[in-house]
């Protein structure tokens, strides 16, 4: 089992589209049993999946020692991918953890699904808490949204020294050029800047995402974007791969 986490402290940076498409890659390329763990109280997540949140609202509580995290998983319309997720009881989970005072709760929260699932993708809330902190120890790769921009940079460098301060044993980093159009001077100052980095196009297909509520390659399997998600989970899989040697 490997835990990926989509995180950024900025937000609007295509945060959330990223981890739907890339679990949606995990369980449909990889054909892995995949849970898609949404941390941000939007339910953003949840949304483009088109799973509608049940009413009672309780996702915090998984993070107390008497509730398991299986009794919150729903599933979606995708073969090999479940989602657990969010509402708006998350907003103070933050504090919640505080209280605790468990530091690996959630990777002790992940570890227990590994029997179940073979790769955990979270959809993390922009956010530098305690949250970030128990995200970083439980991640096994941190995937960081870039579309090109000096805030964008800025939000890179406070990502890296909180994934830093996570410990000597901290997950690595892969940065993505999110939102790409190479017609754009800055754009195209980005990529020559950072030749090796993935790239995710700016695309129609993607923005359909969240009129269509499906992942990108459901229902536009040959467009640029489906293409640059799938090449993007390919190095994910080969950094994981990597790791483990």
């Amino acid at each position: 089992m490997a835990t990926i986490a989509i995180y950024s402290v900025k937000g609007g940076v295509g945060k959330t589209t990223f981890a739907v498409n890339l679990a949606w890659c995990a369980a449909t390329i990889s054909r892995r049993e995949t849970l898609l763990w949404d941390l941000d109280a939007s339910n953003g997540s949840g949304f483009l999946l088109g799973v509608d949140p049940k009413k009672k609202r309780s996702a915090e509580s998984v993070f107390a020692a008497d509730r398991a995290p299986k009794k919150l998983i729903q599933e979606t319309g995708f073969p090999n991918l479940d989602l657990l997720p969010a509402d708006e009881t998350i907003r103070t989970l933050g504090r919640q953890l505080g209280r605790i005072g468990k530091k690996k709760r959630l990777a002790r929260l992940t570890q227990a699904l590994s029997k179940d699932y073979d790769r955990i993708v979270f959809d993390c809330p922009p956010v530098l808490n305690e949250v970030s902190a128990q995200v970083m120890r439980a991640a096994d790769l941190v995937i960081v949204p870039l579309p090109p921009s000096p805030l964008s940079t800025r939000a890179f460098e406070q990502v890296a020294e909180e994934v830093r301060g996570s410990g000597k044993s901290h997950p690595p980093i892969l940065p993505v050029l999110s939102m790409m159009d190479m017609r754009r001077n800055l754009h195209k100052e980005a990529r020559e800047a950072n030749p090796k980095w993935p790239v995710v196009p700016l695309a129609s297909a993607i923005e359909q995402c969240a009129v269509t509520r499906e992942p990108v390659g459901a229902f536009a399997p040959r467009s640029p974007g489906t293409r640059a998600f799938a090449q993007l989970w390919t190095a994910i899989e080969r950094k994981l791969a990597s790791r483990k040697k």
